[in-house]
This record gives structure tokens, sequence and C-alpha cells, in this order.
């Protein structure tokens, strides 16, 4: 049996947000290996010697070949090894000296016996450990099951970016700490200035995050390339109601219990946990049109339905055909006012093509030439016809035609997906 070297990551979760790497996303070096060492498994496969030494979560290693004393990395930094695995019953099941490239990943982003044991090597140590299963993959389907044993050559460290001072009072609210209306203590470290965010205007934030009980670091977004965003409306409620009481530029330390922190799934965190958030930018959300919950006298109605009004008559002459791509800027709401959508509101234009969309917008937009903005009343028919998980009843949209580009061929859905940025 092979199996790659992906089958290494964690399934770690922290809350709403992770920063583990997806199987796809471990890069393999171009480095020239060298030569294949023989894959038979070593006499001691099966249980580690008596002059191995075993760490108190269970890990057990020995050295193979002691290399020059480099530089050790930490569970923040990324690695480059040559590795070799097997079964306690001898089988190899994976070796990067087998596809003679040796493997780069993130500490964090691997099986936990690999995060603790490479943290005890030096560039150019040759290692052998024995991972109990509950340090490897605790009986994960489609992994290999019980102890692993690994034989794992270090080849250099990438320091990655490391976190934040752990704050005095992450153990608890201090006593000038306000309470929110929802149970949160919050306490602002820096002010800001500007508007409050209200409903659906778009945030834009770094946060980080300690569990409360152990002040153990769990996350911060200032160790990955780009904040965290979304409308706040959406936003679980230790973040979406903090935010609201904040200014651009403010910072503020907030302490949550368990039951305030939930996943993308609705399932509450085990742990209550600390966090800092820091406000970067408020982008208003687009107004609903005064006729949003129902289309005016004056607005057409083509045959199948569809309600639509021009708002500014456009600059160009061409209308793009089904099988045509378009560049648009647009904002969708429901008939009771709620956006639910809006490439103006990201500040990025939208492209596709139009037989990928709803049925309303493959045909408004054919009505449409370049630098029109016009006003669509879909009803749900046209759009996503009580499809779970999607916006409900007749939706109204104001799109503006930016672009007609070269046509290419492109499959005609059959359940059209969502607008672009849904």
């Amino acid at each position: 049996m092979i199996i790659s070297l992906s089958i290494l990551l964690s399934l770690a979760c922290t809350g709403e947000v992770s920063t583990d790497p997806k199987p796809e996303d471990m890069e393999l070096s171009e480095k020239d290996a060298p030569e294949t060492p023989s894959l038979e498994a070593p006499a001691d496969v099966a249980a580690a010697p008596a002059d191995a030494k075993t760490t108190e979560s269970g890990l057990a290693y020995k050295v193979i070949t002691q290399g020059p004393g480099g530089e050790k990395p930490t569970q923040w930094d990324s690695v480059e090894v040559h590795y070799i695995g097997w079964g306690t019953d001898g089988e190899n099941f994976d070796s990067s000296y087998k596809r003679n490239k040796p493997a780069s990943f993130p500490l964090k982003g691997v099986i936990a016996g690999w995060t603790e044991g490479l943290q005890l090597m030096a560039v150019g140590d040759k290692v052998r450990f024995w991972i109990p299963e509950e340090l490897a993959y605790k009986g994960a389907p489609g992994k290999p099951a019980g102890m692993l044993v690994f034989d794992v050559e270090l080849l250099s460290v990438k320091a990655g970016a490391r976190p934040p001072e752990t704050p005095e009072n992450v153990a608890a609210a201090p006593s000038d700490a306000k309470t929110l209306s929802k149970g949160l203590k919050v306490k602002q470290l820096v002010a800001g200035e500007g508007d409050l965010p209200t409903g659906d205007d778009m945030v834009e934030f770094h946060m980080s995050a300690w569990d409360t009980t152990t002040q153990e670091f769990e996350f911060a977004t200032s160790m990955r390339s780009k904040p965290m965003s979304g409308r706040l409306s959406d936003l679980m409620t230790v973040w979406g109601e903090t935010l609201a009481t904040m200014k651009p530029g403010e910072k503020t330390m907030v302490w949550a219990d368990a039951d305030k922190i939930v996943d993308g799934r609705g399932n509450p965190a085990d742990a209550p946990k600390t966090f800092q958030l820091e406000l970067l930018k408020v982008t208003p959300a687009p107004k609903a049109p005064k006729s949003v919950a129902k289309p005016p006298a004056s607005a057409k109605k083509t045959e199948s339905g569809l309600r639509y009004q021009v708002m500014t008559p456009g600059t160009g002459e061409a209308h793009p055909t089904a099988s045509d791509r378009v560049s648009v800027h647009y904002s969708g709401w429901t008939t009771d006012g709620k956006l639910f959508d809006s490439s103006v509101q990201r500040g990025e234009p939208s492209t596709f093509g139009l037989g990928q969309v709803i049925p309303g917008w493959t045909e408004g937009l054919q009505l449409m030439v370049p630098g029109e903005k016009t006003i669509f009343w879909i009803p749900s028919e046209l759009a996503y016809d009580g499809k779970p998980g999607r916006p409900e009843g007749m939706l109204v949209f104001e799109v503006e035609l930016l672009e007609i580009k070269e046509a290419r061929a492109m499959p005609t859905m059959a359940m059209p997906p969502k607008p672009a940025g849904q």
C-alpha cells in the first residue's frame, strides 16, 4: 500500500478558523535527493528498543545519525525532510526517497508525533521515531492504523511567523472590563476613529485567540498574509457584537464563554477563549432600493416574469449573448431589504459566463449594454427556486455591466450556481 505524505496532515481546528494546510498545500522541493536507502523495515520496527528515549507524551525516538549541531525548528517553522514510514508489521507505506524529492511542510500542519519529534532534531540529524496511535491518526478511516515508525532526516528549517505576546490578563477579564448585552467581557486597548459598523457593513479585522483556561495561544491572523473579513451581521456572536462597538483602528480584548464561540457548523467551542480584535476597515453596505419589496409599475416585464428598470443608460451598443462572458458590479437583496451579496462592497468586479449563473441573470444581462446600470426583480423560479442554503423568494439586484469579454466554451449548468461572490 502506497500512501502519500499528505496523510501526515492533522485535522486540528481552532473554532471557525484554522491555518492547518490541506493535503494539496504540501510542497515538494526540487532539490536533488540522495541515493535511495533501503525501504526494508529495521529490526526494531515492532517496538522501540531499550536504548530509545521516550517523551512525556509517549513518543519514542533514537538518533541514527548525529548531525553537526545545526538549527532546531519550533512549532511555528516549516521544515524540509527525507523520510521513510512503516507500520509495526514492517510494511512500508510511504517514502520521500522513493519519490526522489524531499518534502516541505509547516510543523503545525502534520500529525502530533511529527510536530513534537522534529523539534527534538537539529539540521543534519537522522532519527527513528516510534509514534503511538494517539499521536498519529487515532484510528481515522483510510489512514495507517496503530503505532507508526519513521526514519526522518532533517535537511533544513525555514522560520515561520511568530505568535503575538500573550497578554497578562488573558486568564480573566480585569475589573474595569465592560459587559456587553450577551455576556461578553470587553476592554478597549487602543481607541479608534470614525463610524461604528452596523448591520450588513463589511468589516476587516485582525484576530488573535488564546485558551482562557490554559492561557495557551491558538491562532492569529497576523501570522498569515491577510486579515479576516465579513459582514458584521454574518459573524459569530463574539466577534460581531464586539466589532459593533469598535471604530477603525481600535483594539479590544474579549473574554467569551464557550457557548458564544461556534465553528462553521454551529458547534460550540470546547473551552472559553480570550480574543484580541483590531478593526482595520469598515465598508458600508450598499443601500437597498426604495422599491426592493415590489417592482414599480414603470418596471418592464419579460415573458418569463423577469422585471427590470434601467437606472443609468449605457454608452455601448453591443449586447452580450448567452455564450459570452461578462464583467459586472452588482449588489443583491431579498425583498425585506437584507443584503446577501455585493461585489461593490468587496471592491472587486465579478467575471463569469452567462451560461453559469441563475436564469434571471442569464436573461437580464442580455438586455444590457456596457456602461448600463439596471435593477432586476428576479422571481424565485428564475433564481434559486427554493434550493436549500440559497437566498429565498424574489431577489432584487442592482447590476452594472462593465465589459463584454470574448466568449469561450463553457458548459451550461442544469443547476445554475449562485451569482459570483455568494
